[in-house]
């Protein structure tokens, strides 16, 4: 399999791997229309917030390539027409919008004929995603200061010598899935977990299994197997009490979308593990790239939040758990208070708000 969970074909159209069939199958799918890229990222087949971004650039640049015949205005056209398309399929993650936003300047900039504006577009695509790499290699590095911050602080109680590479293993639990999956590089929050344990750190990864879709124990355990690293799967109800016997050092969560004030909208759940975490005094980091913080937006009573299918709540993969004719609340995300969050993880270091545009 890839490390990237989407890459182009040799006709430079989007393919993604369809995260629907793991653990159980890799199939890869080729999107060349703008239709088949929302319906892709609706339906969670390629999904995480930065990657949908980056595969809403990519395929939208692969889907308008035949459209240059019209000549220029109407290229630009089916450019904006495709871009308020691929926006509307997802509504929380900003990231995707801010790509949109970027493939829109970069085609109304870009002189010459349709060729020219076709040339651009790839480019921003591939912009996009070489930004993302970067941005995940440096949110992985600032990250790094965490997980051995609390490796030293676990020994100095046992009363060990040694640093992170000692004797103590640091526990870190997850939510939903942050890893390669979901981003154009190593991860956001479990990016930083894979690059600890690529040097030498001792991890244990508690998997919250991210109900109702279970992106945690179908992909977070996935890619950690994976990987070899030390990992197992939980109810994430069972969290709370985790942190209550002491057995959690470390609390790493995404973000689809973080307010000027830091309030962060995350996967649903995300605020009872803040809410458990202070309780505990168990350090809670957001981890995220900077295009997930929209200064725009106050507070998370702004943001957003996707509620889905009713379906997704009463027959999990599938499979009847409710009465015939129940109803469900699904909400996809909920908003954690910045006041619950330690820190914010980015590619500029770990911040904290007021989150304002242009700010490092």
């Amino acid at each position: 399999m890839s490390h990237h969970p989407m890459g182009w074909t040799a006709d430079r159209r989007l393919t993604v791997l369809d995260q629907t069939l793991l653990p159980h199958e890799e199939r890869w799918l080729v999107l060349d229309t703008v239709e088949s890229v929302a319906e892709a990222i609706r339906t969670l087949r390629v999904r995480g917030a930065p990657a949908i971004g980056i595969a809403a650039a990519m395929g939208l640049s692969g889907a308008l390539r035949g459209r240059g015949a019209g000549g220029r205005r109407e290229l630009l056209a089916a450019l904006e027409e495709g871009a308020a398309a691929l926006r509307a399929a997802r509504p929380t993650a900003v990231n995707l919008g801010w790509a949109m936003d970027r493939m829109l300047r970069r085609g109304n900039a870009t002189p010459g004929g349709p060729d020219a504006v076709l040339a651009a577009l790839e480019a921003e695509a591939q912009a996009i995603w070489d930004e993302d790499v970067e941005a995940c290699r440096r949110i992985a590095e600032a990250g790094q200061q965490l997980v051995a911050g609390c490796a030293e602080a676990k020994l100095r109680r046992e009363g060990q010598g040694g640093g992170a590479r000692g004797g103590a293993v640091v526990n870190v639990l997850t939510h939903c899935n942050t890893g390669f999956l979901a981003t154009g590089g190593v991860g956001t929050a479990l990016g930083i977990v894979h690059v600890a344990a690529e040097r030498g750190t001792r991890l244990h990864v508690w998997v919250d299994e991210t109900r109702p879709l279970l992106q945690g124990s179908r992909l977070t355990a996935w890619e950690l197997a994976k990987a070899g690293i030390p990992h197992a799967v939980l109810p994430d109800g069972a969290a709370a009490s985790l942190m209550a016997a002491g057995r959690v050092d470390l609390v790493l969560v995404g973000a689809d979308r973080v307010a000027r004030n830091g309030d962060t909208a995350n996967k649903v759940g995300t605020y009872p593990l803040a809410i458990a975490a202070r309780h505990h005094g168990v350090p809670f980091y957001v981890v995220a790239p900077w295009s997930s913080f929209d200064p725009a937006c106050a507070t998370g009573a702004g943001i957003p939040i996707e509620q889905r299918d009713a379906g997704e709540v009463l027959r999990p993969l599938g499979v009847p758990a409710a009465p015939r004719g129940s109803g469900a609340y699904n909400p996809a995300f909920d908003v954690t208070p910045a006041e619950m969050i330690t820190g914010w993880v980015t590619e500029r270091g770990v911040l904290g708000p007021p989150f304002e545009a242009g700010r490092p």
